[in-house]
């Protein structure tokens, strides 16, 4: 046996070991970090500073790619989620998962959605609202043109709401030798969109009432790269090639790294080929940090603060508008009009309300749901 031979040999086995850690892995510690810098890019794309930075750097102007970034978190977790429930017994629960996504999703959102509208429609009397309220509550606001003041991040949650309803069912019924040629399928299809290719084959957008049904470029083909990142890292030979490109301790730092740059330098427009280059490169730097628990930002996005903004990320989500809005009327009255104590006072504000909700409100019923543990 020659040197090389046993060089692939113990290359083989370390990646095997690893493919083993991570199976054994029920929460990846890195990942409630990894939501942190998503929220707070996406705090920092709806501060008054934005604007001011986008004519000497243009990866100011792209905070909106920390929704990106969470779709593709998103479908790998609930992927894997199904996967591995598969692998323990023998299937899944559409019933079990359906559960779990209603607890944790919909409670808060209703009830931001019902606050926004009494504030708009019944407090301050603008009734011209009144019309989308339902399609808000039906999780179909990503097909809306306007959208009811402080509502506009909900078209984010009926995309994924639609992934929800949609994938465990196509998982479910689906040959697994199928899987990853239709999610290839599907995410082209979802690129080439934007390119009018679709447009040959006869599928345009139309209406519906006030629904604009389109096949969105930047939203589906995000959550469902990260669906087939997790079907890849579910067997030990995608998991192999994953660990040969991700499994070295500073890969985290690199890949994170790609992520920025990317934004940076891909064109103003992202449609097309650029969004693919750009959740590709997420859906890596993501790979990097669940590949190995001890990757090189652990330390980082475990440490207390940054994770807590991660466990809370979601109610910041929905709520941070909210704190947009009041924290510049308050700050407007006593006069401070610039950006970066509003961009302070917003988000600590988000975070405040987020923390509130989800001790006082959502944990009540996320309770209801812990029959089950699930990785991330």
């Amino acid at each position: 046996m020659t040197g090389t031979d046993i060089a692939d040999r113990n290359d083989r086995n370390a990646a095997f070991r690893a493919f083993q850690a991570y199976r054994a892995t029920t929460r990846f510690g890195s990942l409630d970090g990894l939501r942190a810098l998503c929220i707070g890019a996406v705090l920092w794309h709806h501060s008054p500073l934005t604007p001011a930075y986008l004519d000497h750097l243009q990866l100011a102007g792209r905070g909106f790619a920390g929704v990106d970034f969470f779709f593709v978190l998103s479908g790998y977790l609930i992927t894997t989620l199904l996967l591995r429930e598969e692998a323990a017994t023998g299937g899944f629960s559409l019933r079990g998962f359906y559960k779990r996504r209603i607890l944790r999703i919909v409670p808060v959102y209703f009830l931001v959605v019902t606050l926004a509208a009494g504030y708009f429609i019944g407090w301050k009397g603008q009734g011209q609202w009144a019309g989308l309220l339902p399609y808000y509550y039906l999780f179909l606001s990503n097909f809306l043109v306007g959208d009811i003041p402080l509502l506009d991040p909900t078209w984010s949650l009926a995309v994924e709401e639609q992934y929800y309803l949609i994938w465990p069912l196509v998982l479910m019924v689906l040959p697994r030798r199928w899987i990853v040629p239709v999610l290839v399928l599907a995410i082209a299809a979802n690129v080439a969109g934007g390119a009018g290719v679709l447009a040959l084959v006869g599928i345009v957008p139309f209406d519906i009432g006030i629904l604009h049904i389109a096949l969105p470029t930047a939203t589906y083909a995000p959550i469902l790269l990260g669906s087939l990142l997790a079907v890849v890292m579910h067997v030990p030979r995608g998991f192999a090639a994953i660990h040969a490109i991700c499994g070295a301790r500073p890969a985290a730092v690199l890949w994170m790294l790609a992520v920025i740059v990317v934004l940076q330098l891909l064109p103003f427009d992202l449609n097309g080929w650029p969004n693919l280059a750009l959740h590709l490169t997420m859906a890596l730097a993501l790979a990097a940090l669940v590949v190995r628990e001890d990757n090189g930002m652990h330390g980082l996005l475990s440490w207390p603060p940054v994770r807590r903004v991660g466990q809370v990320s979601y109610g910041i989500y929905l709520y941070h508008l909210f704190a947009l809005h009041f924290a510049t009327l308050a700050l407007g009255a006593l006069g401070i009009g610039n950006g970066w104590p509003i961009l302070a006072c917003y988000s600590a504000l988000s975070v405040l309300i987020a923390d509130l909700s989800f001790r006082g409100f959502e944990s009540r019923f996320l309770a209801l749901g812990r029959a089950e543990k699930k990785p991330g």
